[in-house]
């Protein structure tokens, strides 16, 4: 028994020693801006996951619609496909498709490796060696400017070797007070140490959206808090006396689901011969055997109730999502997509939570995502049109004055239409 007893507090103390970790700032030592950089530009990239493109309005975010009346409002922003998570926060930074950049869903399979990957596992995400790309951050270090991180996917891996001088391994329980004092301390640094590209992220509104559906009061809460702590960080970061540009974006929108009317995993897929990944808005099938595809592709196609099927090289072209754009291999040989707002469930005896994401953006437009920004280098009183997301990171580039030389998806339509012209 005392052995045990032992055991649990050696337990505890690791846990509660690497929950501490967690919420101490990352510092790389030796870096510095150099001189030339010195006076380039501030970019803030916040991001408000799952805040559909018409929430501002919808839940009267009078904060945020008063700051991007004085900058740039997009109608919305398409986001990539599948329009989830993790491929569309690495999208915005790389400027690349998901399958382009490697990260192509919140959890996949990669057969090469015999390994999937998984936002939920800390380990998969802070190993560098599943990202393609070259994010942001990574640019801007390479070319001897600062970075600063209060999350963002992939910032805690090391990129090319590279992590933002200053980040934090992703924790909720770091107050959003501290959080935006956090970034005041950073653009209060001296100028060889002050970090000109910062990125900022709020998990609250997709939680929101998620368990209660686009349309609770709980979620238009989410929005209030967001909207408050939009208002809270940048009257904060005026007070340094820095002209710093704001971009503020989602990765994705959010829709009222089907959840009384699931659509339980084919019995057509025999896991014995395949591998089942994905989530409640698409399904990629892998098969161990080549040989297998043709049959299971027929059967589920013969059987298929408020779904799509596709093989991996009959994907439609425009999602950039099939086998001649899947550069790492990790697309499904079968995909399955259900007809909005249809849902798949893994466990038939619980029901799906009323709010989701992940549909063809260009089918589903409750999938479109928030596009606001405002500073010196933004045009004012601008409303533009929707627009791919793999443009953002263009605008970046353009604002703090970095080249990049990687081929990327992104194009400078954006940046030739809101940025003001030298």
């Amino acid at each position: 028994m005392k052995k045990y007893i032992a055991l649990f507090f050696v337990l505890l103390i690791t846990g509660t020693a690497i929950a501490q970790s967690d919420l101490e700032q990352k510092v790389v030592s030796g870096r510095k801006n150099d001189a030339s950089q010195e006076n380039k530009p501030y970019v803030i990239l916040v991001s408000a996951d799952g805040f559909r493109y018409d929430y501002a309005e919808k839940y009267h975010a009078t904060h945020l619609l008063n700051l991007a009346g004085e900058g740039v409002k997009a109608a919305s922003m398409i986001p990539s496909y599948p329009s989830v998570t993790f491929p569309n926060h690495y999208t915005l930074v790389t400027g690349l498709y998901p399958s382009h950049q490697g990260i192509v869903n919140n959890a996949f399979y990669d057969p090469a490796r015999k390994n999937t990957y998984s936002m939920s596992n800390k380990a998969k995400v802070a190993d560098a060696s599943w990202y393609g790309g070259t994010p942001l951050w990574v640019l801007a270090e390479q070319q001897h400017m600062l970075s600063a991180s209060f999350y963002w996917v992939a910032s805690e891996a090391p990129i090319k070797g590279m992590n933002p001088t200053y980040y934090y391994v992703y924790n909720d329980q770091i107050d959003i007070h501290k959080r935006i004092q956090t970034v005041v301390d950073w653009l209060k640094l001296p100028p060889e140490s002050r970090p000109h590209f910062i990125t900022f992220y709020f998990p609250q509104v997709d939680h929101a959206g998620h368990s209660y559906g686009p349309d609770a009061p709980e979620t238009g809460e989410q929005v209030h808090f967001v909207d408050d702590a939009m208002d809270e960080l940048t009257k904060a970061v005026k007070s340094t006396g820095l002209d710093v540009n704001f971009v503020f974006v989602s990765d994705h929108g959010m829709t009222k689901i089907d959840a009384d009317h699931a659509i339980a995993i084919p019995a057509a897929i025999d896991t014995s011969k395949f591998v089942v990944s994905g989530d409640a808005t698409l399904l990629e099938v892998y098969a161990k055997n080549a040989s297998d595809i043709t049959e299971t592709y027929r059967r589920l196609k013969n059987g298929a109730m408020y779904y799509k099927v596709y093989l991996k090289q009959d994907m439609p072209a425009n999602l950039h999502y099939g086998k001649s754009d899947d550069l790492y291999n990790r697309i499904g040989d079968i995909l399955l997509i259900p007809d909005w707002p249809k849902v798949f469930t893994f466990n038939s005896s619980r029901k799906p939570s009323p709010g989701t994401h992940g549909y063809d953006p260009y089918l589903v437009k409750d999938m479109h995502a928030t596009f606001f920004a405002w500073g010196p280098a933004f045009k004012k009183h601008l409303d533009i049109p929707a627009f791919q997301n793999v443009d953002v990171y263009p605008l970046i580039t353009d604002i703090l004055g970095l080249t990049y030389t990687d081929k990327i998806d992104g194009t400078k339509q954006l940046a030739n239409k809101v940025l003001v012209k030298p």
